[in-house]
């Protein structure tokens, strides 16, 4: 009669881990990471929007308002995005990212060291939007779900 409560334990695991689809979870939609002492400060955000597709661009202020950046994933399900590169001034920067596809996909920010600054939800059919705060350099944008990267499914962010 223990094997019960075992093979319960193993299938809410399996259930928790297949809902996942990324490789970092979360049970909220907003998150803070801690920066490392030359890491930018980063908050992402995940929030359902409604956002006109076009082509990735900044707002150009440089004011203390985020710059808007537009992503979207391939609606074909395809595991690309619609650009592979992204730029905007240093500051506050938010990513609009669009996934229309039936495939799960998100967006993740990492530095030149690696280091994840930030990521949206794994989500398909809708936008979610990606807030930082990050210094002039380059990083890295790419969907963390498994397979996806290695698969094309990532850009460079330049930050001047």
């Amino acid at each position: 009669m223990r094997s019960a409560p075992a093979a319960l334990a193993l299938c809410v695991g399996l259930v928790v881990v297949a809902g996942c689809g990324s490789s970092s979870s979360t049970s909220s939609s907003t998150e803070s990471s801690t920066p490392a002492a030359s890491t930018p400060a980063t908050t992402s955000s995940a929030s359902e929007t409604s956002t006109s597709t076009g082509a990735s661009g900044s707002s150009g202020t440089t004011s203390g308002a985020a710059q808007s950046l537009k992503l979207e994933a391939a609606s074909s399900g395809e595991l690309k995005y619609d650009t592979t590169s992204l730029s905007a001034n240093a500051g506050k920067v938010s990513i609009d990212f669009t996934n229309m596809s039936s495939t799960p996909h998100n967006v993740t920010v990492e530095s030149s060291s690696g280091a994840t600054l930030g990521h949206t939800e794994t989500f398909a059919g809708g936008t979610k939007t990606l807030a930082l705060s990050l210094k002039a350099g380059t990083y890295k944008f790419f969907c963390s779900v498994p397979g996806h990267r290695m698969a094309g499914m990532e850009g460079t962010l330049t930050i001047k």
